[in-house]
Parts: C-alpha cells; structure tokens; sequence
C-alpha cells in the first residue's frame, strides 16, 4: 500500500537526513523521485517552493508528496480526504525520527557536553553536514534550475551569482533577494 511505501521513505529521511535541508536533499530526491511519486522538475519546484514557505524543507516536501503521492499511485485514492492523510502520516513519520533522538540523548549530551567522546563525536559531524550541503549544491545545479540552453544557463548563474552577492556582501535581506530574483525570471525570462 502506498501509505505504508511513503512511511518507509520518510522514516529513512527523517532517520538519516543528518545536517539541515539541504543536507537531506540528495536523501529526500532519491527516495521521492525514485518511486516515481514526482518528478524532477516538480522536485525542482518543491525545493523552490521550500525555500519561500516557513518551515524545513523535509517537513514541506513530506506535506506536499504524502498529500500527491496517494493520487499519483492509484486513481482510485486522488481525493483530498487521502491527501490530508497522506499528508499527515509523512510530516509526523519524517519528525519522528529526530523528535525521539534529542528527547533520548538530549540529557545525556548536555550532562556530558565536556567529554572527549561527545566533542569528537560533533567534530567528526561537521565536516560531513558540509559535505552533504555541498553535494546537495551540486544536485541542484542542473538543467531544470539553470535552463537548458546556454543562453538560460548564463542568465540563471549571473541571477544566482548577483543573488549571492547581494545577501553575502551587500547583507540584503533574503526575502527582498527572492522577490528581485522572482521579477528578474519574469523579466528575461
């Protein structure tokens, strides 16, 4: 049954989506594209669509694929009703995870937060959430964010460069970013 699939694919997002968002990225895209659940362009969206909506994105994506999920595998569940429930069993199984991590350890690591074992432990984790941040970059490098002809590429990296640039240096404020951004899409676009 689906519901029992997308509790599986979200239980191992929410286990092992270690590092935030983006660091789960490559985790959440493996285990929603892969089904066929969504494609990659609406993967592409949803991450999109992520960023500008408040919350993280592995509880927005589980929201919107346990809610497209049921209808997308079998006609006879598209109603909303199936969605809602779709919905709901994939935001609280991709929390479940983490909520049971820190209510159990939580404790123990602020009792032990000197210790040699638990400072090694976070020193060694690091390097590894900045890994799977810079891998999820290079995920969303591709044709569906940066256009397929040269000319879209070379609009989309000056965007995305101009973007940067004026949050990183400028210290603009991202929501303004986005909705320059947005404009500029429409304009060249």
């Amino acid at each position: 049954m689906i519901y029992l699939r997308l509790i599986w694919a979200y239980l191992k997002i929410g286990l092992f989506g270690f590092g935030g968002g983006y660091a789960m990225l490559a985790l959440i895209e493996r285990e929603i594209v892969g089904p066929g659940w969504i494609d990659s362009q609406t993967f592409t969206d949803i991450v999109a669509i992520s960023q500008m909506t408040p919350g993280p994105i592995g509880i927005n994506s589980a929201t919107y694929i346990g809610y497209v999920a049921p209808g997308i595998s079998s006609p006879a569940l598209s109603g909303v009703a199936w969605g809602i429930i779709g919905s709901v069993l994939c935001t609280l199984v991709v929390v479940l995870p983490s909520f049971l991590l820190v209510t159990f350890t939580s404790h123990y690591i602020s009792r032990h937060r000197d210790s040699t074992l638990i400072k090694g432990i976070f020193t060694g984790l690091r390097p590894v959430v900045v890994g799977l941040i810079a891998s999820a970059a290079l995920l969303l490098i591709n044709g569906d964010n940066f256009g397929h002809t040269a000319s879209d590429a070379a609009w989309s990296a000056a965007i995305c460069a101009a973007a940067f640039c004026l949050v990183y240096f400028a210290k603009i404020h991202p929501i303004l970013i986005i909705c320059i951004a947005g404009l500029s899409g429409l304009i060249i676009f």
